[in-house]
Order: structure tokens, then sequence, then C-alpha cells
């Protein structure tokens, strides 16, 4: 047996080293998110948006066209009738107007209803779109992202944040430039009417611009931080419902809801703040808009009655027939429709900041780092000619070969996959600051059965998980039928491994689609096959509708035991030649071990396996015993022979040590 190595480096401090640093808080908004998502919507909706444009535009200029209209009517039909009767001149005048109200409105109501039925096919597109990358992203992300973000957190990303980015998409932007067009156009039919009455909205637009930086930018603020702690709670709630069981069991209940109560509380706190912001701007507005509006009809009504000159841009233009009572009419609509506007505007700014901190989180996961493969060596199938020479097949053949390019002569090389597995060297930590392992040294011929035994913490979960690159060693070389496993692609890597975890997952399905879970093209025979060589046979064959039985809410009906007979079985159905079981018994009683046993046995007949176990009866008949203490090996052999050196597994075996 290999003789354990020296370290090379200084001692680092002692004890569990699997740091789990917390996720940054995604609170603030990313700069550059409202071009980006514009920009994504229009790379996808082109021409649907500029048909939406094209419809905001003429509603919004349409919306105000009854202004216009009544000035006219005033100017050019009701006053000279007054003065000179209702003559045919007038009658014809009339007719004319309303024709043509009728036929704008019609036209505002049909550009109200593409822009409406357009924005829904657009937004609703568009959160498939940022759901599918989103998703598509996260199935490329590393191991280590998930060790540390909550998952609840994660899920706000598909519920809460898509849902604020529907709303900025599908409501708050086409209000917005809707209310700004409205808005220009409000400005420029009022200095068409007159220069005196736009001077009192002038001064009433800087009170209430004020007013909106004051207290709409407090509301954004508080937004954002509502979308925030609504995510903190929801990964805090994802958590509990999980780990219900180990509340009710150590009694955890008020410690939990006292956790809860003040994840709830600020988001109380940030919520009330946000919508006390938010309530309060509408009225303050409204009631700036209702001081104009008043302020409009006493300003006009002066000038009227004194005789002052119009002083409008529209006598200049040619609209010599506006009347004062026309102009006072009109004016006070547009005021009206100003503020009106100001005010629905403002209401969506806070909607607005929402939106952009749910899109500055969606994109915050879209852009994160993914996993890295520099890999270019893959797994084929192969088969040998009468030379034993190894060729590339297409048929599945039980063979499998590293299929390997040089670069330097451009030649290719077939490996036969065997699992003979070597670690030299190994320096490992999650985090820099803190290392797990140290000059861990180790090998694996084909065939053996390898088992790491030791403290929690030691560093036994570790060594597979760099086995099958979760995590990529700090320094050392890993070499996997005398390849570096950084050279192998990770897909074709981890398709020559079976694991079996401590931690079982079974997904929404039958109990037949969670066994070919292993392997997706294996037949219903290979999964029966598989089941039985698992010992799961028995008591699938006893579920109400045996292999055909749906499993949801990870197999909550069936037992830990159960599930775990079904995680070995799919292991088993993949067929690799390298299996890695971490504590894959540790769930099932001693009567069920026996029969897995029996079964592993079959399984890890001709493979190399690793195993890790705190049951040290299960670990006897291995080839090799591996003792870690704090990321060391400090000591490796046969059952018999580490027996005969009376150390640490011989402590741990006759119970004068106990696994922590």
């Amino acid at each position: 047996m290999a003789e354990v190595k020296a370290m090379r480096k200084p001692t680092m401090p002692k004890g569990p080293m699997r740091g789990r640093g917390m996720p940054v808080p995604k609170g603030a908004i990313k700069k550059g998110t409202l071009s980006r998502l514009l920009k994504m919507m229009f790379k996808y909706y082109k021409w649907r948006l500029i048909l939406v444009l094209f419809c905001i535009v003429f509603s919004a200029v349409g919306s105000l066209v009854s202004t216009f209209y009544m000035e006219r009517l005033i100017s050019t039909v009701i006053e000279p009738a007054f003065k000179y009767g209702f003559t045919a001149e007038y009658q014809q005048n009339l007719i004319g107007l309303i024709v043509m109200m009728i036929v704008v409105y019609s036209l505002v109501i049909l550009a109200n209803f593409l822009y409406t039925r357009t924005m829904a096919t657009v937004t609703q597109g568009m959160l498939y779109r940022l759901r599918t990358e989103m998703f598509d992203k996260m199935q490329n992300l590393p191991i280590k992202y998930f060790d540390t973000h909550a998952h609840g957190d994660i899920m706000s990303s598909y519920t809460n944040d898509t849902d604020a980015t529907r709303q900025l998409m599908g409501q708050s932007l086409p209000t917005i430039i809707t209310s700004s067009l409205t808005l220009i156009t409000s400005v420029v039919m009022m200095i068409i009417y007159s220069a005196w009455l736009f001077l009192v909205v002038g001064v009433a637009t800087i009170v209430m611009s004020f007013v909106l930086k004051k207290i709409g930018g407090g509301s954004a603020k508080y937004m954002v931080a509502q979308q925030t702690s609504l995510a903190h709670e929801e990964g805090f709630m994802e958590e509990m419902m999980k780990g219900q069981k180990v509340v009710k069991v150590f009694t955890h209940e008020e410690k939990a809801k006292e956790d809860f109560d003040a994840l709830n509380e600020k988001l109380r706190q940030d919520s009330e703040k946000a919508h006390i912001f938010g309530n309060i701007l509408g009225p303050i507005l409204g009631n700036i808009g209702n001081f104009t509006y008043v302020l409009i009809a006493i300003v006009g009504g002066i000038l009227f009655a004194v005789g002052a000159p119009k002083a409008s841009l529209g006598m200049a233009l040619g609209m010599e027939d506006m009347a004062w009572i026309g102009i006072i009419v009109a004016f006070l609509g547009l005021s009206r429709n100003f503020a009106q506007t100001v005010n629905q505007m403002s209401m969506q700014f806070s909607m607005v900041a929402m939106g952009l901190a749910g899109a500055s989180r969606v994109f915050t996961v879209m852009d994160e780092t993914p996993e890295v493969d520099d890999g270019y060596v893959t797994l084929v199938n192969a088969k040998k000619d009468e030379n034993g020479n190894l060729t590339e097949t297409e048929e599945r053949t039980g063979i499998w070969a590293w299929k390997h390019y040089h670069k330097s002569d451009d030649t290719t090389t077939y490996t036969e996959l065997k699992g003979d597995i070597v670690m030299d060297m190994v320096d490992f930590g999650y985090v820099p600051e803190k290392q797990v392992l140290t000059d861990v040294s180790l090998y694996a011929k084909p065939g053996q059965k390898i088992a790491f035994v030791g403290a929690t913490g030691a560093g036994k979960t570790t060594i597979t998980n760099l086995i099958n690159r979760f995590y990529d060693i700090a320094d050392g070389k890993i070499r996997y039928d005398g390849i570096n496993v950084n050279k192998i692609k990770k897909d074709d890597l981890r398709r020559s491994l079976g694991i079996v975890l401590q931690d079982t997952n079974l997904f929404t399905g039958t109990v037949m689609d969670n066994i070919r879970y292993g392997r997706l093209d294996a037949t219903d025979e290979e999964c029966i096959a598989a089941a039985k060589l698992a010992n799961a046979d028995d008591f699938i064959c006893r579920l109400p509708d045996c292999y055909d039985t749906m499993l949801t809410n990870n197999g909550a009906n069936l037992s830990q035991g159960q599930r775990q007979l079904l995680s070995i079985a799919r292991a088993a159905v993949a067929d690799p030649p390298v299996m890695i079981l971490d504590e894959a018994t540790s769930s099932i009683d001693t009567r069920t071990e026996a029969l897995v046993t029996d079964g592993m046995d079959k399984l890890m007949h001709g493979r190399t396996v690793f195993v890790i176990a705190h049951r040290l009866s299960t670990v006897r008949n291995s080839d090799a015993i591996m003792v870690l203490d704090h990321g060391r090996i400090i000591e490796r052999g046969t059952h018999e022979q580490l027996i005969e050196q009376k150390g640490t597994y011989y402590q741990l075996y006759t119970g004068a040590f106990e696994l922590e």
C-alpha cells in the first residue's frame, strides 16, 4: 500500500473547513438594467414594438383631441351662433366636428386595443424567454453557487422578480411613454392657446417636480427594499418547509416564529414605507392639479374681463377666430389632463423601481459565471477489432473509451475506461483562506473498493466531490485512467461515475421514471433488473401501481429506506465503471442493509468503488480503508492490517473512539 506522504505546506487551522460564503445582498439596481431589458425586447419583438409605439403615439395625441374640438366648437359654432344665429354654416361646422370626433375616437379605441393586445403577447413572450434563459443558465452553474445561495431566494427570481418585470414591461413602461407623449402634446397645445395661462401651469409644474423628487424617490427606494426583503422571507420559508420535521422534533417552533417575525417585520416596514410614500403622492399631486385648475379659471376670467391680448401661438398660426371663452375652456381641460397625467406617471415611478429591481435580480442570475469546462477528452462507445485495438462506434457495446485528441501531432488515441483513479498530493479548500484537504495522495485500481472513514468534517465527501469535479483542486493532480481529470469534459467524466448520496432526491413522476433517471435510454426491463439488483423490486411490487406509482414531494409516500433503495437502483441502471457511495446505507435498517449489501456487492463486482461510511461493518471487505483526520490521510490498509496496527481505526472499530 502507498505510504502517506508528508505535508509540504504549513499546517492549517484544525477543524471542519467547509466554508459557505453568504451571498451578496441583491437589493441594488444594476446599472444598465433598463437599456438591457429594452434591447432584449427589441431583439425578439422589434416589429411588434414598433406597432405598439405607433399606437401609443396615436392614442396619446388622440386623447387630447377633445380639448381641441371643444375650443373649435365654442370658437366656430357656439359663440358665433349666439351673435348671428344658428345658421346652416354653423350647423355644417357642428356636424363636421362631430363626425371628425367620432372618427378620431374610434381610431384611438382601435389603437388602444392593438397596443394592449400586442403588449400582452410581448410581455408574456419576454417572461417565457427570461425564465428559459434563467433555467438554462442555472443548469450550467457550478455546485458552489447553490451551496452559497438560499434556494428560496433563487426561486424568488422565477416568481416575484419576473412578476415585477412583467408589470414593468406590460404596464409601467407603456404608461410612462403614453404619459410623456401626452404631457408633451399638452404643453404644445397650451402654448398654442395662451402663453399667459401657460405660465400658471409652469409654476405648478415646478412645485410638482419638487414633490416628485422628495416623495417619489422615497417610494422607489423602499419598493426596491421591499423586493429584497420579500426574497429573504421566501428563502426562510423554503428552509422551514423543508425542515419542518426537524423543527417539530427539537421543539423549535417558537424560535422559528421569532426568526420569521423578524423577517416579516422587515418586509412590513419596507412595504409600509413604500406604500405610504406611494399613497400620499397621488393625493398631493391631485390637489396641486385642482389648485392649478381653479387658478387658471381665475386668471383666465381676469384676462377675459380686462380684454387682455390672447398672446397665443395659435393666432400667429392663422387661428384668428379663437375666442377667449374657447381658450379658457380648452385650457381648463388641458390643465386637468396635464395634472392627471403627471399623477398617473408618478404612480408608476415606484413600480418602475420595483420592476427594475426585479429585472436586475433576474439578470444577476443570468450573469452568474457558468461552470468552466476546458476539457477536450470525451467518452465514446468503443469496440475491439481482431487485434484488440479500440475503435469508436455508435452502438452501445458495453465498452467505453476516452477519446483523446492530441493537437501537437494531430492524432487521436483511445484509452479504455477501466476506473483507475489516482490522487497525487492534492490540496483543496472551499474558500481560499480555509484549507480542507492537505497533501492527500491515494490510488484506486480497477475493481478495487476503497473506503473512507473518519469524523464529520474530515474531508471524506470532499474527496468524492473532487473526483467528479463538483469543485476543482487548488494544487496537485487527479488522474483517471492516466488522464488528468481537468482534460476530461465534465459531462463525460460524470457520465462515467455512479453516485449514491446520503440525501436522496426523487423527482415528480413514476417509480420507473425515477430509476430511469440514471440512464434515460434504459428499457423497462433494465430498470426492473436494476431494482432487483438493489433489492428494491420487492417493496415496489407492493405499491398501489407497482412501477407506475406516482411519486411527489421527493417521494413523501415512501420511507427513507425505500427512497434510498430507489437511489441505489438509479445508480445501478446507469451501469458506470466507477461508483461513489456516500453513506448509501445510512438510512436503511440492519435487515434491509444486509439485502442491499448483497445487491451492492453484485453491483460493485468489477468496478472501482469509493465508499464513505460511518458503520465500519460495511467497509470490512474493502481492498483499502483510509482513515482521514482534518483533511489528511493518517492510516491506510485493509481491515486486518489496520486492526493489527492498533491505531485510530482499531480504536474506532473496537469502540475506544467514536465517530463524531
